[in-house]
């Protein structure tokens, strides 16, 4: 079989048998064609999206619940409606003792405050917060380091600012770290810088602090303004949200069925339905990309059954002179094969081009919707091997045609 694919008559029978018609031959092809650029191309946006997706998240651990407190909506225990409800660091713990499939429990607190510099300001986002917010939403320090216990303990006036921030109040390549900046009034010794997020729509503009100075400048207290739950890869997100507010409402005299009393943002759940959503695609995509690959193969056994008809008088002629049905139909299905795979591989390269383009105009920047935009060479070479299979079985229905005439027969054929 070898010695065959290499023989050089072979190939100049398949070339004689396409070139008869190359009209016909083209138009065969292009089914299979466009097959296979519909899979690879739909297969890569897929992967662009997913990519996109992870770029935006992946410094939050996703099994992760946001919860705040807001105002009731119905009167419990002599509490009128519309109370407000804090959280206070009590809560937190609380929730982390009693929750079942609790990995972290984060107390978090926000406002804004003017941030000077020399002649330099701005108006940013400042951030209680504790070290473990490291482990729960990664930040990639350009320079410097992260908030640590230290720092809580001894209430220090340290601060690590976003890259945007750098760049409006510092000099390029300015050193930052040991600088001072003013917060309220208050000097904050820089000690990182951190990379912007991209999960954030626009530029960056928090700056951390520890927690216990942030309690300690605002005169806070213990309250907090909102705890990120992260529950353990084993347990459902939705369950651990629903047992914390469960809790919460307890702790605050909340009515059971109060619905309001407590905002939440439950990154899991949305996580989950963006993976079943990409997973789908992906599903459709192999679906949508066989069925046109079947039905472009299927048009290649059709033009090869009329092929066939057409040259019924040479294969008599070769049967006449001693070729076997199994010489024939080799022939036939190499023609069918031949043909499926090079149409196969336009495809392949026509939708690599695609997806370049995409890469392009949608993968460029911060907020692109297709990041790196590709398919790996598994799905290529499992579409190459659906190729050749199909060619195979598809070609198989021509030979057996051309090999069930006889070869008087054959030669009376006008």
């Amino acid at each position: 079989m070898i010695k065959f694919l290499f023989d050089r008559d072979t190939w100049q029978e398949v070339y004689d048998s396409m070139s008869k018609n190359k009209l016909r031959t083209g138009i065969t092809m292009v089914g299979v064609w466009w097959g296979i650029l519909l899979l690879i191309t739909l297969l890569g946006a897929a992967r662009g999206m997913e990519n996109s997706f992870n770029r935006a998240f992946g410094d939050f651990a996703t099994n992760s619940v946001f919860v705040w407190g807001q105002s009731t909506s119905k009167p419990f225990k002599g509490f009128q409606e519309g109370k407000r409800v804090q959280l206070k660091l009590s809560h937190a713990k609380k929730i982390e003792e009693n929750v079942e499939g609790i990995e972290f429990v984060v107390p978090r607190n926000r406002n804004q405050a003017l941030v000077v510099r020399n002649f330099l300001s701005g108006t940013y986002s400042i951030n209680g917060d504790y070290p473990l917010l490291d482990k729960v939403q990664k930040k990639k320090l350009l320079k410097g380091r992260f908030i640590n216990q230290n720092d809580i303990d001894g209430k220090k006036k340290v601060a690590v600012i976003s890259e945007d921030i750098y760049k409006q109040l510092f000099e390029k390549d300015e050193q930052a770290i040991g600088q001072y900046i003013q917060m309220n009034s208050i000097n904050f010794t820089v000690i990182g810088v951190s990379q912007n997020s991209n999960a954030n729509m626009g530029p960056s503009s928090d700056i951390h602090i520890p927690f216990t100075t942030f309690q300690q400048i605002y005169n806070q207290g213990d309250t907090i303004g909102w705890l990120m739950i992260t529950g353990k890869p084993e347990y459902n997100i939705k369950q651990i949200e629903e047992d914390a507010k469960l809790l919460l409402r307890n702790l605050n005299k909340v009515h059971p069925q109060d619905k309001r009393a407590f905002g939440s943002f439950n990154l899991g759940k949305e996580f989950a339905k963006i993976t079943g959503f990409l997973k789908g695609m992906q599903f459709l995509t192999w679906f949508v990309g066989i069925a046109t690959l079947i039905a472009g193969v299927f048009a290649i056994g059709n033009i090869l059954l009329i092929t066939v008809k057409e040259r019924t008088k040479e294969i008599g002629v070769r049967r006449a002179l001693g070729a076997t049905p199994f010489e024939i139909k080799r022939q036939i299905v190499v023609e069918a094969v031949f043909l499926t795979l090079v149409a196969g591989l336009l495809g392949i390269i026509s939708g690599g081009w695609m997806l370049i383009a995409a890469d392009s105009a949608w993968g460029q920047g911060d907020d692109a919707t297709l990041v790196n935009a590709s398919v790996s060479i598994a799905v290529v070479f499992v579409a190459l091997l659906l190729l050749v299979t199909l060619g195979t079985l598809i070609g198989l229905i021509p030979a057996f045609k051309a090999t069930s005439i006889k070869p008087i027969e054959a030669l009376r054929e006008e």
